[in-house]
């Protein structure tokens, strides 16, 4: 197999998909620069099983830094690209506009460039369903318009897609944008309801419920995703864009409640007012990746809320400490 670049990829969905192309023989490059979003450390540890594994190089990076992207493409020459190095989170991005533009738009650019210099077979995009806006019409489809993003999150996401296409147009360049839809699994992002979740109800702690609880998400399980992020670097689209939900919504009052069932607490829940850049709902439309990418998600919420708690409980709730706040 070829040699495939995961940018991003000591973080939940990166590491995760490193796992996978690892596990069926490719020889994976993970470029990461262990921001402080959150902590550094979660991310070591998450790339703490792949370190020594054949065919695994760790490159510590920022896919800003041109000179050290132009060393790894002289080094490894990857023929194919997962991009999901990205400032995430939609409030985050309302507070650092900047850094989310210079991240996610400008650091895409760099590595769109190296693509275009270096030949590079094929580029995985990982979009998200923020592009799509407080849409009110459901489910969401690839050709709706999306020309009303309400963060700096979803609008630099928005600019990599036109800034590929560009390179698509001018270069032929083959990319692939896929549109998550809320991916939750184990070595989640702790910044995340999931996560959020799960640990207001294990410490007795507030759970901040935003809104009366009828905003609703497209969760997406991170086994799903992966195998939709694995088939589309198998695949030469030319230029697609593609969702990758689970196309069932999760009421958030019935999401709080699932978590109560499976930690066996009640939640401390606090009501507060809607976030701004917050949206009502997301729904994935996935036909075009079952017609695309054979695309099949399996995991329904609760089972995969199910792992994610399990998971939770083994590696993040210290020993002794479970019981707290009963």
């Amino acid at each position: 197999m070829s040699t495939i670049l995961v940018t991003g990829g000591a973080g939940f969905i990166g590491s995760h998909t490193t796992e996978a192309l690892l596990d069926r023989g490719d020889d994976v490059v993970c470029l990461d620069n262990f921001d402080d979003y959150y902590s550094p450390q979660r991310k070591r540890a998450n790339i703490a099983p792949l370190m020594g594994r054949p065919g695994y190089v760790l490159v510590e990076g920022d896919i800003r830094d041109q000179d050290a992207l132009e060393a790894l493409f002289q080094a490894h020459r990857p023929a194919r690209i997962v991009h999901t190095a990205a400032m995430a989170g939609v409030r985050y991005s309302i507070q650092h506009p900047g850094l989310y533009e210079s991240v996610n738009v400008r650091g895409t650019l760099d590595v769109l460039e190296m693509a275009r210099r270096y030949d590079v077979e094929n580029v995985v995009f990982a979009s998200t369903s923020s592009i799509y806006g407080a849409r009110q019409q459901v489910p969401f489809r690839e050709d709706d318009r999306v020309d009303w993003p309400v963060s700096p999150y979803a609008a630099t996401k928005r600019a990599c897609e036109l800034l590929a296409y560009t390179y698509h147009h001018l270069h032929g360049l083959n990319f692939t944008a896929l549109r998550f839809f809320t991916v939750y699994g184990p070595r989640g992002r702790p910044d995340m309801a999931p996560y959020l979740f799960t640990e207001a109800v294990f410490r007795g702690t507030e759970l901040k419920m935003f809104g009366d609880g009828s905003s609703s998400r497209d969760y997406t399980y991170i086994d799903d995703v992966v195998q939709g992020i694995v088939a589309a670097i198998d695949r030469s689209l030319g230029y697609e864009i593609i969702n990758l939900g689970n196309s069932r919504t999760v009421l958030l009052r019935d999401f709080i409640a699932l978590v109560e069932d499976l930690v066996g607490r009640k939640a401390n829940v606090v009501q507060h007012p809607m976030p701004p850049g917050d949206v009502p709902r997301t729904c994935a439309d996935i036909s075009r990746a079952q017609r695309l990418l054979g695309y099949d998600p399996q995991t329904s919420f609760e089972e995969g809320m199910a792992r994610f708690v399990d998971w939770y409980r083994t590696v993040v709730v210290a020993p002794g400490q479970e019981c707290a706040g009963r």
